[in-house]
């Protein structure tokens, strides 16, 4: 029987709402083994002066506990 855990974390670029995503799974994927899938939960962007100038993400990442 596979136990699976979720863990939320927010990420943000400059660039674009994908940048954020793999920013936030690479840095997860640094301390934790097993990544299986990853939910995006919120996208929100950040204006000034009537431009975007962030990109963020809230992410659930799931991975498999050994």
């Amino acid at each position: 029987m596979a136990i699976a855990k979720i863990v939320e974390v927010n990420s943000s670029s400059h660039k674009s709402f994908e940048d954020a995503i793999q920013t936030g799974i690479s840095k997860v994927t640094e301390t934790v083994k097993n990544v299986q899938g990853a939910w995006i939960n919120e996208q929100k962007v950040v204006v000034q002066d009537n431009k975007i100038v962030e990109y963020r993400v809230n992410l659930k990442i799931s991975f498999l506990v050994e």
